[in-house]
């Protein structure tokens, strides 16, 4: 474990089910503001993901790859936050905000963190207007019902998402 967090590490953890828009661009961002960004893909069972772990980080990874994106790295985790914050020595928990709806929940989470790794910062990045109503739950149930998500994900995502919810391309 690491005796010292380094605050130029932020770890951007969530399920990721799927990566979307809004999710790459708070990446895009967070990458020119921290030395390291560690994109950190839950496990989730208990949210019962569409896609398992090592698909959701395969995606992720090649949305990612031609963004150029040197200090991003893509890793899944399977224990609890704080402990995996503590691992890699982050100094730095980032969280997206969509609305105001999101901060009562997020303080929540940041509040436990701060217990939990005391030393540890949340910080909350707000989406770009034109994401700010993009959720992976609306992707997901949108894509099920055989509606068009392609402006809200990359076009890989989309593939995958056809392909898991047996929609013709």
């Amino acid at each position: 474990m690491a005796e010292t967090l380094d605050y130029g590490i932020a770890i951007y953890p969530g399920t990721f089910d799927p990566l979307t828009n809004g999710h790459t661009d708070l990446i895009e961002r967070a990458a020119r503001m921290f030395r390291q960004v560690v994109v950190a893909i839950a496990e989730s069972p208990h949210k019962k993901p569409a896609f398992p772990l090592d698909e959701r980080i395969r995606l992720a990874e090649d949305v990612l790859a031609d963004r150029s994106l040197d200090n991003v790295e893509v890793t899944g985790f399977e224990i609890l936050l704080a402990n995996f914050v503590q691992q890699r020595g982050a100094g730095v928990i980032l969280r997206g905000l969509r609305a105001v709806s999101d901060f009562e929940y997020e303080f929540q989470l940041a509040s436990m963190n701060r217990h939990l790794v005391r030393e540890a910062e949340t910080v909350f990045l707000t989406p770009a207007e034109e994401y700010s109503f993009i959720s992976s739950s609306l992707v997901k149930e949108i894509a099920r019902l055989g509606g068009d998500v392609s402006e809200f994900v990359d076009p890989r995502v989309d593939r995958a998402l056809r392909a898991h919810f047996d929609f013709p391309a």
